[in-house]
């Protein structure tokens, strides 16, 4: 009889103990499953929420910049890098913007905070999320000079609805205080108390103007990519792009450290419970087959009697732990796969733990619950329950290996 065929029949000699331990390793590939794949999901809905508040995946801009921002600091040629920048397979936008820090008054009162000055024929609602949550009124027009979108907590501390002025001061690329008027287009809501109380956008054209930028200067391009996965390979190319020469490249980890660091704490957090899940996981299967292995002492002895190899006999008791490996995943397969088409496209609603909407460093996270797999991610957890269910395995396999042929036969 072959050895593979054995093995699956001295498996089910103890049928309940088998399902159970094989249950096991499908509980274990459930909450694997459920842990990665609400990271996953979460991860990229905070890197993509993040990017399109401002920076994007891929950030181009003006030397040091970064470590210190000012208006001064600006890169020119932005309409033919933009092009450069499209023409990359994995870009899937990429919009010219001036970030900035200015004083808005109204006939009220007078309150600092930020704006990022756009081009509306660029924007829109899948790469921006500031016009994305626009709760009253409308994205200014192109022709708009005067146009502005506020957000919603700013609005009510200038007292201001749609149609009413306001003026933003801001400094100039000399240094200067300038100022200019705008007429309120639109009202956002991100539900980002500090977003929502500070943040503004201002036509593009009309920005360059007051602060004496040319018509092709911008402060930054961000770049939109179809994968967050891949920002540093988009960072990479675009760095040893020659347009890009006398321009600094940063991938969302550097534009944004408090975001990335967040990110890696909340990974080490999920690595943690998902090592100790693992432990459970082998411990039980490490205790199912040594104890298999001690009640078939005496056969393993009169098997060894017989001619058969210490070596074969450690092959057969590790093809016992393959087919209990086998049999566990496919279990948590069949289990998992609805769950996860479940939360894949309908999920779980926490609005009612965290409201309407809840921010995590700033940057805006949907509560719905979902999850979301990469092939590396399901790659990595099949692999590692089997890994793990056959290093279980390999002590017992050892043990009935070294069995002495004599003394087992003695202890019948």
């Amino acid at each position: 009889m072959k050895l593979n065929t054995l093995a699956w029949r001295n498996l089910w000699r103890r049928k309940r103990r088998t399902f159970i331990t094989a249950s096991s390793i499908a509980f274990g590939l459930f909450l694997a499953l459920t842990f990665t794949g609400a990271g996953d999901y979460f991860y990229t809905r905070m890197i993509d929420a993040g990017a399109s508040m401002g920076m994007g995946h891929v950030t181009v801009q003006a030397l040091d910049y970064h470590r210190a921002p000012n208006l001064k600091k600006r890169i020119d040629n932005i309409q033919q890098r933009r092009e450069a920048i499209l023409a990359m397979p994995e870009v899937a936008d990429a919009t010219s913007r001036i970030n900035g820090h200015a004083m808005f008054s109204s006939s009220r009162k007078q309150i600092a905070g930020a704006f990022i000055a756009v081009d509306p024929t660029q924007e829109n609602g899948d790469n921006n999320l500031f016009i994305r949550t626009i709760v009253q009124g409308k994205m200014f027009a192109q022709d708009n000079k005067r146009g502005i979108v506020i957000g919603s907590r700013l609005a009510k501390k200038l007292n201001l609805k749609l149609g009413k002025k306001l003026v933003y001061t801001s400094t100039d690329v000399q240094g200067e205080i300038v100022s200019a008027l705008a007429r309120v287009t639109g009202i956002f809501k991100t539900g980002v108390p500090e977003v929502d109380s500070s943040m503004a956008l201002l036509p593009i054209k009309s920005v360059q103007k007051t602060i004496g930028y040319t018509a092709d200067e911008a402060t930054l391009l961000a770049v939109l990519i179809k994968d967050q996965r891949k920002a540093q390979d988009i960072r990479d190319q675009i760095t040893k792009h020659t347009l890009f020469d006398q321009t600094q490249v940063l991938s969302w980890r550097e534009s944004q450290p408090e975001l990335a660091g967040m990110i890696n704490t909340d990974k080490s957090g999920n690595y943690i419970s998902q090592f100790f899940i693992a432990l459970l996981v082998t411990a039980g299967i490490l205790n199912t087959m040594l104890m298999s292995v001690l009640e078939r002492k005496h056969e393993f002895g009169i098997v060894l009697a017989l001619g058969m190899s210490p070596l074969e006999l450690f092959k057969l008791v590790m093809l016992e732990a393959f087919w209990l490996a086998v049999v566990g995943l496919l279990i948590g397969l069949v289990v998992c796969v609805p769950w996860y088409f479940y939360m894949y496209h309908i999920g779980i609603d926490l609005s009612n733990l965290y409201g309407e909407n809840f921010d995590f460093g700033g940057v805006l996270i949907d509560p719905l619950l979902k999850l979301r797999l990469f092939s590396e991610s399901v790659f990595t957890i099949l692999a590692g329950l089997f890994s793990l269910a056959l290093i279980a395995g390999a002590y017992p396999a050892w043990k009935a290996g070294r069995t002495v042929p004599v003394e087992s036969i003695k202890a019948l």
